[in-house]
């Protein structure tokens, strides 16, 4: 007789806006599953509304996971110890006959549930768990200069260094820890991955045998135009009084010590930080020049939520589409760009794909797929001397030479070559100067 197939693991990718939690919620009541958030910001208690989690009322109609439950002043909580957890809590749902459906925008969070291929630094004897505060080793390396901890990484894992720019603190520091809770390289490590069975270029083998993964996707100008929206229906449903509360809370104090930290835990939220300048000096300066600051901060949360948006994307279309081998499992797409005909574009067809994966058949639709761009080297280090830059990656460096900041360094230095006797440095008002511009100067495509 032969085995039942097994149930599948439903994942849910696609940019925020795009109505992953919605598809979700619907899969999860038709099919009876249960739901698994792959959010880094949503397992944090607090700031419901900017992190956007499903409401009490959407929790209560189908079983949710993996949403607050860290104390938001906790900062080392890892995208291991959210494996370790969400992938018990799944074995737990497929022993209970049920469907799991993981669903969130944390690419690093989905990528830990479908492969092999994260490390997990052996536990220290009696550690208390993340969640409840514990310090951990890679805390401790992250406070050192980015060059002094490349240069370390150099010594013990130098091909795990060759890949990462000395600016990224966090990665080399979590290739330090590993060196030295485990006794063995980053590298090597994970060349071993890479060699078991059903491993690839990319990481180990799949986690699970039979991933069933659909993508949500809609054209830009739309999702743009969507999330716009989105961000103003935020402020309506009572942001303003999440971010006052919160910082009231949790980072007045801080802010008083100068000891904020925007890029650790629930504080690096997008959308908490960009209203840092309105939270300080509300109720401190003339109400005109707080309502700019407000409105500056509403801005800048647009901006940075559709940039986030199209990193999301990207990462599907890298991941999934463009690199297909044995361990990338096929991806479904489905088309959200007219929500009056969710129903028909995506409900249903989503039901089918998976009542597909049940009954071990072929879905009616396609899988996507993207060429494959074999000549580009995601690890190749290139050095801007105009711009005094290390850039990592083939289409990084490409974007680099582009950059408005590159052309006019470039300029700039091409005029002081000509010019026999440059006058005095002087301040320019022309040199490019905003945050986009000054990440494409330091992209690491790692």
């Amino acid at each position: 007789m032969a085995a039942a197939r097994p149930l599948p693991l439903v994942v849910i990718l696609g940019a925020t806006g795009t109505g992953k939690s919605r598809l979700a919620l619907q899969l999860g009541l038709r099919l009876g599953g249960e739901i698994v958030s792959a959010d880094s910001m949503q397992v944090y208690k607090g700031l419901d509304i900017i992190t956007n989690k499903v409401s009490p009322q959407e929790q209560s109609l189908c079983k949710h996971h993996m949403i607050s439950f860290v104390d938001p002043l906790v900062t080392n909580y890892t995208v291991v110890d959210f494996r370790n957890k969400a992938t018990s809590l799944i074995e737990d749902i497929f022993a209970s006959e049920k469907i799991p459906v993981v669903v969130g925008g944390t690419n690093y969070y989905i990528e830990s549930l479908l492969w092999k291929v994260l490390i997990d630094p052996k536990e220290k004897a009696g550690s208390p768990d993340p969640a409840e505060g514990a310090v951990d080793r890679k805390a401790e390396l992250e406070k050192l200069d980015g060059q002094e901890l490349h240069c370390r990484l150099s010594h013990v894992d130098p091909k795990m260094a060759a890949k990462l720019h000395p600016h990224d603190r966090r990665k080399l520091a979590r290739s330090l820890q590993i060196y030295e809770e485990m006794g063995i390289s980053h590298s090597e490590l994970l060349q071993q991955q890479q060699k078991e069975e059903g491993g690839g270029p990319l990481g180990g083998p799949l986690k699970y045998p039979n991933p069933c993964i659909l993508w949500l996707y809609t054209e830009q100008a739309v999702l743009e135009k969507r999330l716009d929206e989105r961000v103003d229906a935020m402020l309506g449903a009572g942001l303003l009084e999440e971010l006052r509360d919160f910082h009231r809370r949790y980072n007045q104090e801080k802010v008083a010590e100068n000891s904020q930290d925007y890029e650790h835990g629930i504080f690096q939220s997008i959308g908490f930080k960009e209203f840092h300048e309105f939270l300080i000096t509300e109720g401190k300066c003339p109400e005109k020049m707080s309502s700019q600051l407000l409105e500056k901060g509403i801005q800048a949360l647009k901006v940075v939520t559709k940039r986030y948006a199209r990193k999301q994307n990207k990462w599907v279309r890298n991941r999934f589409l463009r690199r297909p081998g044995p361990n990338v499992p096929p991806v479904y797409g489905l088309q959200v760009s007219d929500l009056s005909r969710w129903e028909e574009q995506v409900l249903q067809p989503a039901l089918q794909i998976v009542e597909s994966f049940l009954e071990g058949k072929q879905p009616l639709v396609e899988p996507m797929r993207l060429e494959q761009e074999q000549s580009e080297d995601k690890r190749s280090w290139h050095t801007c001397e105009q711009c005094s830059r290390i850039i990592i990656g083939d289409r990084e460096w490409k974007a680099h030479l582009k950059s408005k900041s590159h052309l006019f360094h470039l300029k700039k230095r091409q005029h002081l070559v000509a010019e026999p006797h440059p006058p005095k440095h002087h301040s320019s008002s022309t040199e490019p100067s905003t945050e986009e511009e000054t990440r494409d100067l330091e992209v690491c495509g790692t």
